[in-house]
This record gives C-alpha cells, structure tokens and sequence, in this order.
C-alpha cells in the first residue's frame, strides 16, 4: 500500500464508522445494549484507524488542493469547513461519551449521545463527500 492508495482507503474507513454508528444506534433502541457497545467500540476503533492514515497521507503528500470550479467549489468548501470545524469538536465529544458510558453513568451518556451521534455521523458522511469531491474516487 502506497500514499496513493490512502484517500481511497480513508473513504472506506469514514464510511465503516457511519455505517457502525447506524447500527449501533438501532441496537440500543432496540434494547440490545452488549451488541451496542461492541459495535460503538468498532466505530471508535475504525474512526482512530481514519485518523491514523489521513495524518500518514498528508505528513507525506502535504495539503491537496481542490480543482473543481464554479458552484461546485462552493458547496466543497462549505462541506469542507463544516467537516473540518466539527471535527475537531467530535473528539473530545466522543471521549466524554464513550467515558461515561464506560463507567456506567447511563443517563449521563444518554444525553450527551443525542448531539454526539449525529455529529460523528455528520463528521464521517462528509469525509466521504471530501474524499470523493477531491479525489473524484
């Protein structure tokens, strides 16, 4: 596997954790709450593994830049600048929610769960669409 190789698996990566964090959340509303944890523990897992290879991509190709023109290019920086803002808030969202979770603090997840999970899942979904607006995968 080569640098070149790395936006493509990044895409696959980000469009594992939303499918994970889909079923994850049909598992606990369906009250099966072991399955919920693993499955969120995989997202987690598959998300740190995204984060991985796209600061090895980028420590070796350095910034890309988007090529595309007129309204397009528009909607990517949109897209872009949403992703990267609530990226960088995911994180420590994550954390807070996986902690709590992890310590039994089930209503204190619950809550916080509401905004997290759609954020991740907003997060992951629009890493695909820079992926292929940029990569044009």
């Amino acid at each position: 596997m080569t640098a070149a190789d790395l936006p493509a698996l990044n895409a696959v990566l980000n469009t594992t954790s939303a499918l994970l964090l889909l079923a994850g959340y049909r598992l606990v509303r369906s009250g099966r709450r072991e399955a919920h944890r693993r499955v969120m523990l995989a997202a987690l897992a598959t998300s740190a593994l995204f984060l991985i290879s796209y600061l090895v991509y980028h420590a070796q190709v350095g910034s890309v830049r988007f090529t595309g023109q007129g309204p397009v290019r528009t909607v990517y920086f949109v897209i872009l600048i949403s992703h990267t803002v609530l990226a960088a808030a995911i994180v420590p969202l994550v954390l807070v929610t996986l902690a709590r979770a992890l310590r039994g603090r089930f209503d204190a997840h619950r809550r916080l769960a509401r905004y997290t999970l759609p954020l991740w899942l907003y997060v992951s979904v629009t890493g695909v669409a820079v992926c292929l607006m940029l990569y044009r995968l």
